[in-house]
Protein backbone atom coordinates (compact mmCIF):
# COMPACT_ATOMS: atom_id res chain seq x y z
CA UNK A 1 0.00 0.00 0.00
CA UNK A 2 1.25 3.40 -0.65
CA UNK A 3 1.71 6.16 1.89
CA UNK A 4 -1.07 7.96 0.45
CA UNK A 5 -3.86 5.64 0.39
CA UNK A 6 -2.40 4.08 3.74
CA UNK A 7 -2.65 7.92 5.54
CA UNK A 8 -6.33 8.62 3.81
CA UNK A 9 -7.44 5.10 5.11
CA UNK A 10 -6.12 5.73 8.44
CA UNK A 11 -7.82 9.21 8.54
CA UNK A 12 -11.25 7.87 7.57
CA UNK A 13 -11.10 4.94 9.86
CA UNK A 14 -10.35 6.97 13.02
CA UNK A 15 -12.99 10.17 12.00
CA UNK A 16 -15.62 7.01 11.77
CA UNK A 17 -14.45 5.78 15.16
CA UNK A 18 -15.15 9.17 17.07
CA UNK A 19 -18.28 9.04 16.12
CA UNK A 20 -18.39 10.96 11.93
CA UNK A 21 -21.75 10.32 10.29
CA UNK A 22 -21.47 13.10 7.26
CA UNK A 23 -18.62 13.98 5.18
CA UNK A 24 -18.76 16.22 2.26
CA UNK A 25 -16.27 16.43 -0.62
CA UNK A 26 -15.19 18.83 -3.02
CA UNK A 27 -13.70 16.45 -5.87
CA UNK A 28 -9.80 17.30 -7.21
CA UNK A 29 -6.90 15.54 -7.96
CA UNK A 30 -4.75 16.16 -4.76
CA UNK A 31 -7.58 15.00 -2.59
CA UNK A 32 -7.62 11.46 -4.22
CA UNK A 33 -6.77 9.02 -1.72
CA UNK A 34 -9.39 10.90 0.67
CA UNK A 35 -11.98 10.88 -1.68
CA UNK A 36 -11.20 6.96 -2.98
CA UNK A 37 -11.39 6.72 1.14
CA UNK A 38 -14.32 8.21 1.78
CA UNK A 39 -16.41 6.43 -0.82
CA UNK A 40 -15.33 3.11 0.36
CA UNK A 41 -16.70 4.03 3.78
CA UNK A 42 -19.68 4.87 2.08
CA UNK A 43 -19.95 1.68 0.36
CA UNK A 44 -19.50 0.04 3.22
CA UNK A 45 -22.12 2.04 4.96
CA UNK A 46 -20.21 3.35 7.60
CA UNK A 47 -20.38 7.09 6.44
CA UNK A 48 -22.97 9.34 4.55
CA UNK A 49 -20.82 11.08 2.06
CA UNK A 50 -22.01 14.27 -0.05
CA UNK A 51 -20.74 15.77 -3.00
CA UNK A 52 -20.50 19.02 -4.42
CA UNK A 53 -18.29 20.81 -7.33
CA UNK A 54 -18.15 23.97 -5.84
CA UNK A 55 -15.93 23.98 -2.38
CA UNK A 56 -17.48 27.19 -1.19
CA UNK A 57 -21.57 25.27 -1.73
CA UNK A 58 -19.57 21.96 -0.31
CA UNK A 59 -18.22 23.79 3.19
CA UNK A 60 -21.74 25.71 3.87
CA UNK A 61 -23.39 22.17 3.35
CA UNK A 62 -21.21 20.90 6.03
CA UNK A 63 -21.49 23.74 8.30
CA UNK A 64 -25.74 23.46 7.84
CA UNK A 65 -25.48 19.27 9.01
CA UNK A 66 -22.82 20.40 11.86
CA UNK A 67 -25.07 23.33 12.94
CA UNK A 68 -28.25 21.22 13.17
CA UNK A 69 -26.85 18.21 14.10
CA UNK A 70 -23.90 19.48 16.66
CA UNK A 71 -21.61 16.63 15.58
CA UNK A 72 -18.79 17.50 13.37
CA UNK A 73 -18.89 16.95 9.50
CA UNK A 74 -15.78 16.28 8.10
CA UNK A 75 -14.74 18.52 4.71
CA UNK A 76 -12.49 17.71 2.40
CA UNK A 77 -10.90 19.45 -0.92
CA UNK A 78 -8.07 19.48 -2.98
CA UNK A 79 -5.20 21.78 -3.13
CA UNK A 80 -4.72 25.63 -4.14
CA UNK A 81 -7.56 27.59 -4.36
CA UNK A 82 -9.87 24.67 -3.56
CA UNK A 83 -8.74 25.36 0.28
CA UNK A 84 -9.09 28.81 0.40
CA UNK A 85 -13.22 28.66 -0.81
CA UNK A 86 -13.62 27.68 2.28
CA UNK A 87 -12.62 30.25 4.54
CA UNK A 88 -16.60 32.11 4.67
CA UNK A 89 -17.83 28.88 6.38
CA UNK A 90 -14.80 28.45 8.22
CA UNK A 91 -15.30 31.72 10.07
CA UNK A 92 -19.14 31.67 10.22
CA UNK A 93 -18.46 28.37 11.93
CA UNK A 94 -15.56 29.91 14.25
CA UNK A 95 -18.16 32.64 15.24
CA UNK A 96 -21.22 30.45 15.90
CA UNK A 97 -19.42 27.56 17.29
CA UNK A 98 -19.88 24.80 14.70
CA UNK A 99 -18.13 22.21 14.59
CA UNK A 100 -16.18 21.15 11.38
CA UNK A 101 -13.28 18.93 10.57
CA UNK A 102 -11.29 20.40 7.85
CA UNK A 103 -9.18 18.03 5.68
CA UNK A 104 -7.36 20.17 2.78
CA UNK A 105 -4.96 18.22 0.67
CA UNK A 106 -1.78 19.48 -0.33
CA UNK A 107 1.46 18.94 -2.24
CA UNK A 108 4.33 17.90 -0.58
CA UNK A 109 6.02 20.96 0.89
CA UNK A 110 9.29 20.89 -1.22
CA UNK A 111 6.49 22.35 -3.98
CA UNK A 112 6.16 25.64 -2.11
CA UNK A 113 7.28 28.74 -3.50
CA UNK A 114 8.85 27.09 -6.54
CA UNK A 115 5.56 27.86 -9.14
CA UNK A 116 4.36 24.13 -8.67
CA UNK A 117 0.75 24.12 -10.30
CA UNK A 118 -1.83 24.16 -7.60
CA UNK A 119 0.47 24.79 -4.57
CA UNK A 120 0.25 27.72 -2.30
CA UNK A 121 1.21 28.12 1.33
CA UNK A 122 -2.22 26.31 3.22
CA UNK A 123 -0.49 26.21 6.70
CA UNK A 124 -2.87 27.63 9.33
CA UNK A 125 -5.07 29.15 6.19
CA UNK A 126 -7.52 30.06 8.24
CA UNK A 127 -5.69 31.72 11.40
CA UNK A 128 -7.06 32.35 14.10
CA UNK A 129 -10.96 31.16 12.79
CA UNK A 130 -9.71 27.98 13.10
CA UNK A 131 -9.85 26.39 16.74
CA UNK A 132 -6.66 24.36 15.91
CA UNK A 133 -4.63 23.82 12.67
CA UNK A 134 -1.95 21.14 12.15
CA UNK A 135 -0.13 19.93 9.34
CA UNK A 136 -0.02 16.61 9.07
CA UNK A 137 2.96 15.76 7.41
CA UNK A 138 4.13 13.79 4.54
CA UNK A 139 2.97 10.37 5.26
CA UNK A 140 5.88 7.48 5.32
CA UNK A 141 6.02 3.47 5.28
CA UNK A 142 7.36 3.41 8.67
CA UNK A 143 6.39 2.01 12.19
CA UNK A 144 4.63 4.65 14.52
CA UNK A 145 3.00 6.63 11.81
CA UNK A 146 -0.29 4.70 12.59
CA UNK A 147 -0.52 5.80 16.04
CA UNK A 148 0.42 9.31 15.41
CA UNK A 149 -2.52 9.46 12.48
CA UNK A 150 -5.14 7.91 14.66
CA UNK A 151 -4.34 10.00 17.74
CA UNK A 152 -3.97 13.50 15.41
CA UNK A 153 -7.22 12.78 14.37
CA UNK A 154 -8.96 11.97 17.92
CA UNK A 155 -7.28 15.12 19.06
CA UNK A 156 -9.14 16.95 16.51
CA UNK A 157 -12.30 15.81 16.45
CA UNK A 158 -12.11 16.33 20.38
CA UNK A 159 -10.91 19.92 20.06
CA UNK A 160 -14.12 21.01 17.11
CA UNK A 161 -16.47 19.50 20.42
CA UNK A 162 -14.78 20.80 23.72
CA UNK A 163 -14.33 22.99 25.00
CA UNK A 164 -15.15 25.90 22.47
CA UNK A 165 -16.68 23.96 19.63
CA UNK A 166 -15.62 25.34 16.00
CA UNK A 167 -13.60 24.61 12.97
CA UNK A 168 -10.61 22.65 13.17
CA UNK A 169 -7.89 21.88 10.30
CA UNK A 170 -5.80 19.13 9.19
CA UNK A 171 -3.82 20.06 6.20
CA UNK A 172 -2.81 16.82 4.63
CA UNK A 173 0.40 16.43 1.99
CA UNK A 174 0.35 13.97 -0.17
CA UNK A 175 3.34 12.49 -2.82
CA UNK A 176 1.98 10.41 -5.69
CA UNK A 177 0.51 8.12 -6.40
CA UNK A 178 -2.39 9.19 -5.19
CA UNK A 179 -4.60 5.96 -5.80
CA UNK A 180 -3.94 2.36 -4.57
CA UNK A 181 -1.04 0.40 -6.41
CA UNK A 182 -2.40 -3.03 -5.50
CA UNK A 183 -0.08 -3.96 -2.71
CA UNK A 184 -2.06 -4.01 0.41
CA UNK A 185 1.24 -4.63 2.70
CA UNK A 186 2.47 -2.44 5.50
CA UNK A 187 5.08 -2.12 7.77
CA UNK A 188 2.91 -1.83 10.63
CA UNK A 189 -1.01 -2.85 11.26
CA UNK A 190 -3.30 -0.07 9.94
CA UNK A 191 -6.53 -0.78 12.18
CA UNK A 192 -6.88 1.06 15.62
CA UNK A 193 -8.21 0.28 18.89
CA UNK A 194 -11.40 -2.03 18.40
CA UNK A 195 -13.37 -0.88 20.84
CA UNK A 196 -13.26 3.10 19.47
CA UNK A 197 -11.29 5.76 18.85
CA UNK A 198 -7.58 5.71 19.47
CA UNK A 199 -7.83 8.82 22.37
CA UNK A 200 -11.43 9.47 23.76
CA UNK A 201 -11.32 13.23 24.80
CA UNK A 202 -13.76 13.72 28.14
CA UNK A 203 -14.72 17.27 28.01
CA UNK A 204 -15.28 18.88 31.19
CA UNK A 205 -18.43 20.02 32.12
CA UNK A 206 -19.89 21.01 35.98
CA UNK A 207 -19.29 17.95 38.20
CA UNK A 208 -18.09 15.66 35.40
CA UNK A 209 -14.98 13.55 36.45
CA UNK A 210 -12.95 10.63 34.64
CA UNK A 211 -13.26 7.86 36.53
CA UNK A 212 -10.23 5.21 35.94
CA UNK A 213 -10.80 2.09 36.13
CA UNK A 214 -10.43 0.45 39.71
CA UNK A 215 -7.38 -1.59 40.03
CA UNK A 216 -4.07 -2.15 41.74
CA UNK A 217 -1.95 -2.31 39.58
CA UNK A 218 -1.70 1.19 38.12
CA UNK A 219 0.72 4.26 37.90
CA UNK A 220 0.94 7.73 38.66
CA UNK A 221 3.31 9.65 36.38
CA UNK A 222 4.28 12.94 37.09
CA UNK A 223 6.05 15.39 34.72
CA UNK A 224 7.02 18.50 34.57
CA UNK A 225 3.77 21.52 34.79
CA UNK A 226 2.13 19.20 36.73
CA UNK A 227 -1.33 21.15 38.57
CA UNK A 228 -2.99 19.50 42.00
CA UNK A 229 0.07 17.22 42.64
CA UNK A 230 -0.72 16.65 46.20
CA UNK A 231 -4.57 15.46 45.61
CA UNK A 232 -3.40 12.69 43.07
CA UNK A 233 -0.44 12.07 44.82
CA UNK A 234 -2.40 11.50 47.90
CA UNK A 235 -5.28 9.25 45.49
CA UNK A 236 -2.40 7.22 43.86
CA UNK A 237 -1.18 6.62 47.73
CA UNK A 238 -4.40 5.61 48.88
CA UNK A 239 -5.12 3.26 46.15
CA UNK A 240 -1.52 1.54 46.38
CA UNK A 241 -0.10 2.66 43.26
CA UNK A 242 3.71 3.77 42.97
CA UNK A 243 4.25 7.48 42.10
CA UNK A 244 6.89 8.01 39.01
CA UNK A 245 7.76 11.40 39.17
CA UNK A 246 10.04 13.77 37.58
CA UNK A 247 12.32 16.26 39.88
CA UNK A 248 10.22 19.07 38.27
CA UNK A 249 6.90 17.66 38.59
CA UNK A 250 7.30 18.20 42.38
CA UNK A 251 5.51 14.82 43.19
CA UNK A 252 9.13 12.92 44.25
CA UNK A 253 8.15 12.42 47.84
CA UNK A 254 6.37 10.11 50.60
CA UNK A 255 6.63 6.26 50.72
CA UNK A 256 4.73 5.79 47.67
CA UNK A 257 7.80 7.53 45.59
CA UNK A 258 10.43 5.70 43.51
CA UNK A 259 13.92 7.39 42.59
CA UNK A 260 14.96 4.70 40.52
CA UNK A 261 12.42 4.16 37.89
CA UNK A 262 14.85 4.76 34.67
CA UNK A 263 16.89 2.38 35.39
CA UNK A 264 13.79 -0.30 36.63
CA UNK A 265 11.82 0.64 33.66
CA UNK A 266 14.68 -0.05 31.32
CA UNK A 267 14.57 -3.80 32.34
CA UNK A 268 12.71 -6.23 30.30
CA UNK A 269 12.27 -8.88 32.75
CA UNK A 270 11.27 -6.32 35.64
CA UNK A 271 8.43 -4.91 33.25
CA UNK A 272 7.37 -8.22 31.98
CA UNK A 273 6.06 -8.57 36.26
CA UNK A 274 5.21 -5.02 36.18
CA UNK A 275 3.07 -4.04 33.82
CA UNK A 276 0.62 -1.51 35.10
CA UNK A 277 -3.16 -2.17 33.94
CA UNK A 278 -4.07 1.83 33.95
CA UNK A 279 -1.17 4.54 34.10
CA UNK A 280 -2.66 7.99 34.84
CA UNK A 281 -0.15 11.07 33.73
CA UNK A 282 0.09 14.72 35.35
CA UNK A 283 1.90 16.95 33.32
CA UNK A 284 4.86 16.59 30.66
CA UNK A 285 6.82 13.69 31.00
CA UNK A 286 9.73 13.45 28.94
CA UNK A 287 13.36 13.23 30.60
CA UNK A 288 13.72 9.23 30.60
CA UNK A 289 13.06 7.11 27.62
CA UNK A 290 12.88 3.98 29.64
CA UNK A 291 9.82 6.12 31.16
CA UNK A 292 8.29 7.12 27.66
CA UNK A 293 8.27 3.17 26.93
CA UNK A 294 6.51 2.31 29.41
CA UNK A 295 3.76 4.50 28.32
CA UNK A 296 3.95 3.84 24.88
CA UNK A 297 2.93 0.00 25.58
CA UNK A 298 0.16 1.01 28.13
CA UNK A 299 -3.08 -0.49 28.04
CA UNK A 300 -5.00 2.05 29.33
CA UNK A 301 -3.34 5.43 29.57
CA UNK A 302 -4.81 7.93 30.61
CA UNK A 303 -3.68 11.79 30.32
CA UNK A 304 -4.84 14.57 32.99
CA UNK A 305 -4.44 18.51 31.04
CA UNK A 306 -6.22 21.52 31.98
CA UNK A 307 -6.35 22.07 28.41
CA UNK A 308 -7.78 20.06 25.55
CA UNK A 309 -6.20 22.18 23.41
CA UNK A 310 -3.04 20.80 24.27
CA UNK A 311 -2.35 17.94 26.14
CA UNK A 312 0.81 15.84 26.67
CA UNK A 313 1.16 12.58 25.15
CA UNK A 314 4.79 12.61 23.44
CA UNK A 315 4.42 8.96 22.39
CA UNK A 316 0.98 8.88 20.62
CA UNK A 317 -0.40 6.54 23.53
CA UNK A 318 -3.55 8.22 25.41
CA UNK A 319 -6.38 6.14 25.28
CA UNK A 320 -8.32 8.56 27.41
CA UNK A 321 -7.80 12.79 27.80
CA UNK A 322 -9.67 14.32 30.86
CA UNK A 323 -9.56 17.51 32.68
CA UNK A 324 -10.05 15.97 36.15
CA UNK A 325 -9.92 12.02 37.17
CA UNK A 326 -11.05 10.16 40.40
CA UNK A 327 -8.45 7.44 41.14
CA UNK A 328 -10.25 4.89 43.58
CA UNK A 329 -9.63 3.03 46.54
CA UNK A 330 -9.57 -0.60 45.35
CA UNK A 331 -9.11 -3.80 48.06
CA UNK A 332 -6.89 -5.88 48.41
CA UNK A 333 -2.97 -6.61 49.23
CA UNK A 334 -0.13 -4.01 49.01
CA UNK A 335 2.11 -6.49 46.86
CA UNK A 336 1.85 -4.92 43.81
CA UNK A 337 3.27 -1.20 45.25
CA UNK A 338 6.04 -3.51 48.10
CA UNK A 339 7.49 -5.28 44.77
CA UNK A 340 8.24 -1.94 42.70
CA UNK A 341 9.49 -0.24 46.16
CA UNK A 342 11.47 -3.24 46.66
CA UNK A 343 13.52 -3.21 43.41
CA UNK A 344 13.38 0.90 43.86
CA UNK A 345 15.12 0.69 46.71
CA UNK A 346 17.65 -2.45 45.65
CA UNK A 347 18.78 -0.44 42.48
CA UNK A 348 18.99 3.02 44.72
CA UNK A 349 21.13 1.51 47.18
CA UNK A 350 23.61 0.14 44.45
CA UNK A 351 23.43 3.22 42.31
CA UNK A 352 24.61 4.97 45.72
CA UNK A 353 27.08 2.22 46.44
CA UNK A 354 28.64 3.32 43.29
CA UNK A 355 28.30 7.28 43.60
CA UNK A 356 29.85 6.75 46.80
CA UNK A 357 32.88 4.88 45.79
CA UNK A 358 34.19 7.90 44.09
CA UNK A 359 35.26 10.82 46.65
CA UNK A 360 35.62 13.61 43.61
CA UNK A 361 33.06 15.76 42.31
CA UNK A 362 31.06 13.85 39.89
CA UNK A 363 27.90 14.89 38.00
CA UNK A 364 25.00 12.83 39.20
CA UNK A 365 26.86 12.69 42.73
CA UNK A 366 26.72 16.68 43.10
CA UNK A 367 22.74 16.44 41.66
CA UNK A 368 21.77 13.45 44.08
CA UNK A 369 23.87 15.11 47.93
CA UNK A 370 22.99 19.17 46.22
CA UNK A 371 19.22 17.83 46.86
CA UNK A 372 19.92 16.27 50.45
CA UNK A 373 21.80 19.71 51.36
CA UNK A 374 19.36 22.11 50.49
CA UNK A 375 17.24 23.49 53.84
CA UNK A 376 13.20 23.20 53.36
CA UNK A 377 11.97 25.89 51.63
CA UNK A 378 14.83 25.93 49.06
CA UNK A 379 14.44 26.34 45.48
CA UNK A 380 16.37 24.61 42.92
CA UNK A 381 16.53 25.36 39.41
CA UNK A 382 18.02 23.27 36.53
CA UNK A 383 19.24 23.24 33.32
CA UNK A 384 16.70 21.32 31.11
CA UNK A 385 19.79 18.70 29.55
CA UNK A 386 22.24 16.73 31.79
CA UNK A 387 21.58 18.50 35.38
CA UNK A 388 17.77 17.78 35.12
CA UNK A 389 18.47 14.03 33.68
CA UNK A 390 20.79 13.49 36.60
CA UNK A 391 18.51 14.38 38.88
CA UNK A 392 15.76 12.21 37.38
CA UNK A 393 18.07 9.44 37.87
CA UNK A 394 19.59 10.04 41.53
CA UNK A 395 17.23 11.98 43.72
CA UNK A 396 16.04 10.45 46.47
CA UNK A 397 12.38 11.49 47.90
CA UNK A 398 12.18 14.29 50.10
CA UNK A 399 9.73 17.19 51.19
CA UNK A 400 10.00 20.81 51.27
CA UNK A 401 11.79 21.71 48.39
CA UNK A 402 10.52 23.42 44.80
CA UNK A 403 12.16 21.97 41.97
CA UNK A 404 12.13 24.30 38.37
CA UNK A 405 13.32 23.70 34.87
CA UNK A 406 13.14 25.24 31.85
CA UNK A 407 11.58 22.31 30.07
CA UNK A 408 9.09 23.67 27.57
CA UNK A 409 11.14 23.86 25.28
CA UNK A 410 13.94 22.34 26.75
CA UNK A 411 16.42 25.19 25.62
CA UNK A 412 19.63 26.23 26.81
CA UNK A 413 19.25 29.72 26.40
CA UNK A 414 18.36 32.96 29.54
CA UNK A 415 18.80 29.84 32.35
CA UNK A 416 20.94 32.44 34.26
CA UNK A 417 18.57 34.96 33.78
CA UNK A 418 15.67 32.52 34.71
CA UNK A 419 17.21 31.36 37.89
CA UNK A 420 17.67 34.77 38.74
CA UNK A 421 14.37 35.48 38.04
CA UNK A 422 12.38 32.72 40.10
CA UNK A 423 14.79 33.63 43.09
CA UNK A 424 13.88 37.29 43.30
CA UNK A 425 10.43 36.12 43.73
CA UNK A 426 11.02 33.02 45.97
CA UNK A 427 10.68 33.51 49.82
CA UNK A 428 13.05 30.98 50.59
CA UNK A 429 17.07 30.17 49.69
CA UNK A 430 17.64 29.42 46.16
CA UNK A 431 20.00 27.28 44.48
CA UNK A 432 20.59 26.84 40.81
CA UNK A 433 22.11 23.66 38.93
CA UNK A 434 23.58 24.06 35.13
CA UNK A 435 26.21 23.26 32.93
CA UNK A 436 28.73 25.09 31.72
CA UNK A 437 27.65 25.72 28.24
CA UNK A 438 24.33 26.53 29.89
CA UNK A 439 26.13 29.15 31.94
CA UNK A 440 28.21 30.80 29.21
CA UNK A 441 25.40 31.13 27.22
CA UNK A 442 23.72 33.28 29.47
CA UNK A 443 26.49 35.20 31.08
CA UNK A 444 25.17 38.51 30.41
CA UNK A 445 22.04 37.64 32.91
CA UNK A 446 25.10 38.38 35.41
CA UNK A 447 25.05 41.98 34.61
CA UNK A 448 23.19 44.41 37.36
CA UNK A 449 22.99 47.79 37.48
CA UNK A 450 24.01 49.24 40.71
CA UNK A 451 20.09 49.97 41.74
CA UNK A 452 19.03 46.12 40.84
CA UNK A 453 17.89 43.70 43.51
CA UNK A 454 19.63 41.30 43.72
CA UNK A 455 18.68 37.68 44.78
CA UNK A 456 19.92 34.99 47.25
CA UNK A 457 21.00 32.72 44.62
CA UNK A 458 23.91 29.89 44.43
CA UNK A 459 24.82 29.32 40.71
CA UNK A 460 26.79 25.59 40.89
CA UNK A 461 28.57 25.31 37.19
CA UNK A 462 29.37 21.90 36.62
CA UNK A 463 32.07 22.78 34.25
CA UNK A 464 33.04 19.42 31.83
CA UNK A 465 34.16 22.01 29.22
CA UNK A 466 31.69 21.55 26.68
CA UNK A 467 28.65 19.94 26.19
CA UNK A 468 28.41 16.72 27.99
CA UNK A 469 24.87 15.16 27.56
CA UNK A 470 26.46 13.79 23.55
CA UNK A 471 29.25 11.56 25.21
CA UNK A 472 25.90 9.76 26.52
CA UNK A 473 24.09 9.90 23.25
CA UNK A 474 24.73 7.78 19.85
CA UNK A 475 26.90 10.57 18.37
CA UNK A 476 29.85 9.77 20.87
CA UNK A 477 30.77 6.67 18.82
CA UNK A 478 32.00 9.48 15.78
CA UNK A 479 35.18 10.10 17.27
CA UNK A 480 36.23 12.15 14.21
CA UNK A 481 33.90 14.90 13.79
CA UNK A 482 32.36 14.27 17.59
CA UNK A 483 34.78 16.77 19.66
CA UNK A 484 34.26 19.65 17.55
CA UNK A 485 30.23 19.72 16.24
CA UNK A 486 29.28 18.30 19.42
CA UNK A 487 31.14 17.73 22.57
CA UNK A 488 32.27 21.86 21.42
CA UNK A 489 35.47 22.79 24.13
CA UNK A 490 35.84 25.41 26.04
CA UNK A 491 38.28 26.82 28.18
CA UNK A 492 36.85 29.96 29.62
CA UNK A 493 37.93 30.84 33.16
CA UNK A 494 35.02 30.41 35.60
CA UNK A 495 36.43 32.12 38.24
CA UNK A 496 37.63 35.19 36.43
CA UNK A 497 33.79 35.30 34.85
CA UNK A 498 32.78 35.90 38.71
CA UNK A 499 35.36 38.30 39.13
CA UNK A 500 34.34 40.02 36.27
CA UNK A 501 30.87 40.40 37.81
CA UNK A 502 32.72 41.04 41.11
CA UNK A 503 30.83 37.62 42.47
CA UNK A 504 32.06 35.57 45.39
CA UNK A 505 33.41 32.58 43.94
CA UNK A 506 34.15 28.86 44.91
CA UNK A 507 35.44 26.09 43.59
CA UNK A 508 34.27 22.61 44.90
CA UNK A 509 37.26 20.34 45.20
CA UNK A 510 35.90 16.83 46.92
CA UNK A 511 32.18 15.76 46.92
CA UNK A 512 32.12 15.70 50.99
CA UNK A 513 32.94 19.35 50.76
CA UNK A 514 29.64 20.23 49.17
CA UNK A 515 27.59 22.06 51.77
CA UNK A 516 30.38 24.00 52.67
CA UNK A 517 30.86 25.07 49.04
CA UNK A 518 27.11 26.36 49.30
CA UNK A 519 27.02 27.72 52.23
CA UNK A 520 26.41 31.99 52.20
CA UNK A 521 23.89 34.58 50.89
CA UNK A 522 23.37 36.41 48.26
CA UNK A 523 24.36 35.75 43.98
CA UNK A 524 27.50 33.63 44.20
CA UNK A 525 29.13 31.05 42.00
CA UNK A 526 30.06 27.47 42.70
CA UNK A 527 32.25 25.40 39.95
CA UNK A 528 32.36 21.58 40.01
CA UNK A 529 34.90 20.53 37.68
CA UNK A 530 33.63 16.79 36.05
CA UNK A 531 35.46 14.68 33.20
CA UNK A 532 32.97 14.10 30.16
CA UNK A 533 34.65 11.01 29.32
CA UNK A 534 34.40 9.69 33.05
CA UNK A 535 30.94 10.71 33.98
CA UNK A 536 29.81 8.76 30.43
CA UNK A 537 31.76 5.49 32.15
CA UNK A 538 30.01 5.89 35.81
CA UNK A 539 26.37 6.52 34.08
CA UNK A 540 27.18 3.24 32.66
CA UNK A 541 28.77 2.06 36.00
CA UNK A 542 24.91 3.13 37.61
CA UNK A 543 23.19 1.26 35.47
CA UNK A 544 24.62 -1.62 35.59
CA UNK A 545 24.90 -1.79 39.37
CA UNK A 546 21.28 -1.07 39.38
CA UNK A 547 19.97 -3.98 37.15
CA UNK A 548 22.16 -6.61 38.83
CA UNK A 549 20.76 -5.66 42.17
CA UNK A 550 17.53 -5.87 40.88
CA UNK A 551 18.13 -8.96 38.72
CA UNK A 552 19.16 -10.65 41.82
CA UNK A 553 16.11 -9.35 43.73
CA UNK A 554 14.07 -10.72 41.26
CA UNK A 555 15.98 -14.32 41.17
CA UNK A 556 14.93 -15.00 44.92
Amino acid sequence: MNPATALATVLVDELLRCGMTDAVLAPGSRSAPLALALHAAEQEGRVRLHVRVDERSASFLALGMAKRSGRPVALTCTSGTAAANFHPAVIEAHESNVPLVLLTADRPPELRDTGANQTIDQVKLYGTAARWSCEVGVPENRPGMVAYWRSLVSRAWGLALAPDPGPVHLNVAFREPLIPDGDSSWCEPLDGDATGAWTKVRAATPGSVLHVPPTRRGVLVVGDGASNVKRYVAAASMAGWPVLAEPNGNARYGDHALSSHHFLLGMPEFMERHRPEVVVTLGKPGLSRPLLSMLRRAEEHIVLSPTLARWPDPVRSATQVAQDVEIPVVSGDDAWLKSWRSADLAAASAVDAVLDAVPEVTEPRLARDLVSALPGGSLLFTAASMPIRDLDQVMRPRRGIRIMANRGASGIDGLVSTAMGAALVHSGRSYALLGDLAFLHDQNGLILGPAERRPDLALVVVNNRGGGIFSLLPQAALTGPFERVFGTPQDVDLEHVAAAHRLPYRRLEAAADLPKAIAGEGLRIVEARTDRESNAVLHAEMRKAAQRAVRELLAR
